[in-house]
């Protein structure tokens, strides 16, 4: 979030605090009553607990440090550093996930905690006195927040806890089972619909640039139609977002990733980050720079993490503006020697020290409303040279490609294929590889069709579409909270 820096810094220790304690799931319970009581008291408590919860979408968890893991290095994208060897992020790439991997416990635990601080806000923000404007917009806010929060943990785990009150005694913790993902997603389209109600279009200080707008939450409403394959729905979301008007295709792709251009017309909704030493930095730009690289590719040097397999390499078509915009498969050393090997070249910065970048990470963005449209109009009815295939061509024409035809895609299933091919390349790590497989019902047939390229421990099944329940958190509620049998 763009919007006063050092202020959510605060406010997110502040809340980190009122959110912490040492039962497994019980970490939704404050960890101090009276310390909670006398914080959610006023109108600036109210805006430090909200930027509270967005901070926590910086969180390795949820869309933060580790998400890549679960979008890209889980798909045919990327690999980690050390593949081949016994790694958490090996496990990932290779699909022999441990229930104890520490991973698929950040993404529960982060996620969770993140819901607690949307809830406390919902919970608590009817008895304070401030504009009805106001309290309306956090209210959408919290709900927003708390349907980005929940679509992480369905789409990763299935189902889930649905926690939709402030827990305020430990033992409550241990009431709650897993509901089923319908009644989840039931509760993410209900939150953004009512988020979406509340929220302006767009912000015009310069310090609430980056919060939630209309716009993001019927975009996001939008994905998560489209996960439960709820097309015609989902057509309505995103058509409504394109007449608005309000967003449009950033003329040149790579243009959309620089740090100097972070309020373009293209962005919809990011994770937000500054660089300068205040805690709030972006670590990709040096952990997806190679290791060994010194300062030849980013000052502080690279941990060589989401290696760009060579399948993506050659998935752009000659002449993609995406592919030097995206990826490089070499880099010049201190001597001048080229020194082969790929990596993620999307996301770069000079950082003020190591781990410290400005860039943000998208969690959607225009060309995503196009391409989804675009995918909801070809289920709707096959058309040649319809709809379907201008918004697709919209996307194509910015990569500097020529427009596809019904002779190229002469049926239904073609044009599938040609959206999962664009949305491939467009959309390189910004984790959405993996999840977008899942939801057409092509990662299995993907996956086990590239084993030996990716060297899987195990073949994919029906059980790898979720990912195994943190071992913890079933030790600690065995009655409530069962495993995912399988999933690895």
């Amino acid at each position: 979030m763009k919007f006063n820096h050092l202020t959510i810094y605060k406010a997110a220790f502040i809340v980190i605090a009122l959110s912490s304690c040492g039962k497994g799931f019980v970490d939704l319970k404050p960890i101090s009553s009276i310390t909670t009581g006398n914080f959610y008291q006023t109108e600036e408590d109210f805006k430090n607990a909200v930027n509270g919860a967005y901070a926590a979408l910086r969180s390795g968890g949820t869309y933060g440090g580790d998400s890549y893991i679960f979008g890209e290095v889980r798909s045919d994208n990327s690999m980690p550093v050390a593949s081949g060897s016994v790694t958490d992020q090996d496990e990932f790439d290779r699909f022999y996930i441990r229930t104890t991997n520490p991973y698929i416990n950040n993404r529960w635990s982060n996620s969770y905690t993140a819901i607690a601080r949307c809830n406390a806000i919902l919970d608590r923000i009817g008895a304070i006195t401030m504009s009805d404007a106001l309290k309306d917009r956090y209210i959408g806010e919290a709900k927003f927040l708390r349907a980005l929060y929940y679509f992480n943990l369905v789409r990763t785990f299935g189902d889930v806890p649905l926690v939709l009150k402030e827990i305020t005694n430990p033992d409550e913790g241990y009431e709650y089972g897993r509901a089923p993902k319908a009644d989840v997603y039931a509760q993410i389209e209900k939150d953004l619909t009512e988020a979406e109600a509340a929220l302006p279009p767009n912000y015009t200080a310069a310090a609430d640039i980056g919060r939630a707008t209309k716009g993001a939450a019927k975009s996001i409403l939008g994905r998560v139609l489209l996960a439960q394959k709820k097309f015609a729905p989902a057509a309505i979301q995103l058509k409504a977002v394109i007449d608005s008007k309000v967003y449009d295709l950033v003329p040149v792709y790579a243009d959309f990733f620089k740090v100097n251009n972070k309020k373009n017309i293209e962005a919809i909704f990011d994770v937000q980050y500054k660089s300068g030493g205040v805690g709030q930095g972006n670590g990709w730009p040096n952990s997806f720079a190679p290791q060994n690289s010194g300062n030849a590719v980013i000052m502080f040097g690279g941990g060589g993490n989401n290696i760009p397999s060579d399948d993506l390499i050659n998935a752009y078509e000659a002449g993609d503006a995406r592919k030097a915009a995206t990826v490089a498969t070499s880099y010049v050393n201190a001597s001048g020697a080229t020194i082969p090997g790929n990596f993620v070249k999307k996301y770069f910065d000079v950082p003020a020290l190591a781990n410290d970048n400005a860039n943000n990470i998208p969690i959607i963005r225009y060309a995503d409303v196009l391409l989804m449209y675009a995918e909801c109009l070809n289920e709707a009815s096959y058309v040649p040279d319809g709809d379907a295939f201008d918004y697709l061509n919209d996307v194509r024409d910015r990569a500097d490609l020529d427009p596809l035809t019904a002779i190229e895609v002469p049926d239904q299933q073609s044009f599938r294929l040609a959206i999962e091919q664009e949305r491939r390349v467009e959309f390189a790590f910004e984790n959405l590889r993996w999840y977008d497989l899942v939801r057409t019902d092509r990662a299995i047939t993907v996956i086990n069709g590239k084993a030996a390229q990716i060297n899987l421990v195990n073949p994919v099944t029906e059980n790898n579409l979720v990912f195994p329940i943190p071992q913890s958190q079933v030790d600690i509620n065995k009655t409530k909270i069962t495993p995912n049998e399988g999933a690895n």
